[in-house]
């Protein structure tokens, strides 16, 4: 190697940097290598370009193409003592860090929340989202996050910020001040709390939460089976109405589902014993007093036309039946 070539390779003349997806900032590569007068820095947007000495924040400086001078490193020319102007290298150690938003990243909670719900007492509830940054603050994300590392991805940051969320969360949703319910059926009213209550932490970072959304909130399987079951119950009211009803719909699947003679023989058998059960509930119900017995008798002879549909009962049966039962009704 010749002596040009060891020189050339010791000064820069042109200080650039290409956002790499994921990259938050870097060490601009300077080992053994001194800033050459006259030198071309270009920040591009989205950008920020920091200048320290020893360790000391110099200068700072946004998007733009820039030749530097004493003009522009006003604050690195007063501590190297340039009283005689800026006319050979020196050493700096640059950083360049990328404000622009980081988006698509996901969180959740890793274990379920323990939250005192008002309608249903201790609940543990999961939750999971995506959630997007930037760094807004560049001197304070350079001394809490970047330190003198020579690059920082997002994936470096993440388990720290998921944390961060997780812990918002825990906070926001454990004052039970919000029925579950409630807050299910509000995703985006829950979202814009959940990151107000982030927001502090990341700006301790230097960072924003630009932007925050809750994709699901859910409950133990075995509780959801619990609160489904509640509801179907609180929706069909009536025990014995719900099971004649649910066996009318076993009949009609185990005619469509059975196949051959002995299928449709199976079928019909069972359906001609669920088919008096659900005649002998009938009779009873049509010996307690009647409340609302148009309705109920109009219901009950659906149900029936259903079972002489399938061949559970005889038209005549059928026939009778609806025949007396209108006949209460008249």
């Amino acid at each position: 190697m010749g002596i040009l070539d060891f020189l050339s390779k010791q000064f820069v003349d042109v200080i650039d940097w290409v956002d790499e997806p994921g990259t938050l900032a870097i060490r601009y590569p300077m080992k053994d290598r001194e800033i050459q007068t006259g030198a071309q820095l270009t920040v591009r947007a989205g950008q920020k370009a920091l200048f320290y000495d020893e360790g000391k924040l110099a200068d700072a400086f946004l998007p733009g193409l820039y030749t530097l001078d004493t003009g522009n490193l006003p604050l690195l020319t007063s501590l190297l003592n340039w009283d005689k102007g800026f006319a050979s290298p020196f050493k700096a150690d640059v950083y360049f860090f990328s404000q622009k938003e980081q988006t698509g990243l996901k969180w959740g909670t890793q274990q379920p929340i323990t939250v005192r719900d008002k309608e249903f007492g201790p609940l543990r509830v999961r939750a999971f989202g995506s959630y997007s940054f930037r760094i807004e603050s560049v001197p304070t994300f350079a001394i809490k996050m970047m330190g003198s590392l020579e690059k920082l991805t997002v994936a470096d940051l993440e388990p720290q910020l998921r944390g961060a969320i997780a812990t918002a969360i825990a906070s926001a949703l454990g004052t039970g001040e919000i029925a579950f319910l409630d807050l299910a059926a509000n995703q985006g009213a829950l979202s814009e709390k959940l990151k107000a209550a982030v927001e502090p932490a990341f700006a301790g970072w230097g960072l924003s939460c630009t932007s925050f959304f809750i994709e699901s909130l859910s409950l133990p399987e075995e509780v959801q089976a619990h609160l489904d079951k509640a509801s179907s119950m609180r929706v069909v009211g009536d025990l014995d109405r719900f099971v004649r009803f649910q066996s009318a719909q076993a009949i009609e699947t185990a005619a469509g589902q059975s196949g051959g003679v002995a299928g449709a023989g199976a079928g019909m058998a069972a359906g001609l014993a669920i088919g008096q059960s659900m005649t002998g509930g009938i009779g009873s119900a049509a010996a307690a007093p009647a409340a609302a017995p148009g309705e109920d008798t109009y219901a009950q002879i659906e149900k029936l036309h259903k079972l002489v549909t399938i061949g559970a009962i005889t038209q005549e049966e059928f026939d009778a039946k609806k025949a007396e039962l209108l006949g209460r009704i008249r």
